[in-house]
């Protein structure tokens, strides 16, 4: 392919992607677009596992402290103010390099958003009640008979995207899968090389339980403290640690019970992100050895994209 005008370096959370970058920022003169919802936020700088300033004053990062936690942010927010920010980076004459762990988020970016038919209240009202009594797999098992493509993507543990794409192929007489086919994304408009990283899994569960440990040890609940006393937005009260370290501060269980609550659930995220990211066959996959240095992994995506010039 012709050389990428935009690059997206995605994976699971603790893989390292952050360090990665900002080697391979230097290396291109790239400017980094931080693909994450909770990034956003200022007043949450621990919880989010932002850049640190100095690697902001080292290469430019867009999207990050953008707005407060008291305010709302989605995938479609997100993907307008990344178009803007990659067409400033290139009208200036730098590459844009796209940097996250949500798969939403980079297929929004690549393939565009999915608005979706009106769908009946009535119909997600049934829905949910058929989820109550017959539990998400069972729906997900329904979904699959209508629209095997969509079920392939979506985990059987996700009732909320379960039911939306049941309700639009009812509703429509069309598959979602269909339907979203036809978004217009970022992907047809330019030559674009997306990189995913990986670790063997023993090592990535390692790496989550260092990095919450770091965290808890930075101050993170004294962060969580302050965050929770501000009335949070929807999406913001979903921030890593606001759950885990809100029980302890209700005096519901000990410090050592909230760390153990962040380690599990963030070895599910990475589970689930493993799960998007392996159904994108776009992806050109990086496995990371233990001894193998940032710089290391930034020099082969760099040799990856300089193939065939």
């Amino acid at each position: 392919m012709k050389a990428p005008k935009l690059l997206f370096i995605a994976g699971p959370t603790a893989v390292g992607k952050s360090e990665t970058a900002l080697c391979l920022s230097r290396m291109l003169g790239a400017e980094i677009i931080c693909a994450d919802a909770f990034q956003v936020y200022r007043e949450a700088h621990i919880a989010s596992d932002k850049p640190g300033r100095t690697a902001r004053r080292q290469v430019p990062h867009h999207l990050v402290d953008i707005l407060s936690v008291t305010e709302d942010f989605n995938a479609a927010r997100w993907r307008k103010l990344a178009v803007e920010a990659v067409e400033d980076i290139q009208r200036r004459g730098h590459m844009p390099l796209a940097v996250g762990g949500s798969g939403m988020y980079m297929s929004v970016l690549l393939d565009g958003i999915f608005e979706g038919p009106d769908v009946p209240k009535d119909l997600k009202e049934k829905l949910g009640l058929e989820l109550e009594a017959q539990g998400a797999a069972a729906l997900h098992a329904r979904l699959k008979g209508l629209d095997p493509q969509a079920a392939a993507k979506i985990h059987p543990n996700d009732p909320q995207r379960i039911i939306r794409a049941l309700a639009v192929a009812l509703s429509s007489g069309e598959p979602i899968s269909r339907l979203q086919s036809k978004r217009q994304g970022l992907w047809a408009s330019m030559p674009i090389k997306i990189f995913a990283l990986n670790r063997p899994r023993a090592e990535l569960y390692r790496r989550v339980e260092e990095r919450v440990e770091a965290m808890f040890a930075q101050g993170l609940v004294e962060e969580v403290k302050k965050v929770s006393a501000l009335p949070l937005s929807t999406t913001a009260a979903k921030l890593i640690g606001i759950p885990e370290v809100g029980g302890y501060l209700k005096g519901e269980y000990d410090l050592a019970r909230a760390k153990y609550l962040m380690k599990l659930h963030t070895r599910h995220y990475v589970k689930r992100q493993l799960t998007w990211f392996r159904g994108d066959n776009r992806l050109t996959w990086i496995n990371i050895e233990a001894d193998q240095s940032a710089q290391e992994v930034a020099d082969v995506i760099y040799n990856e994209c300089n193939k065939g010039e």
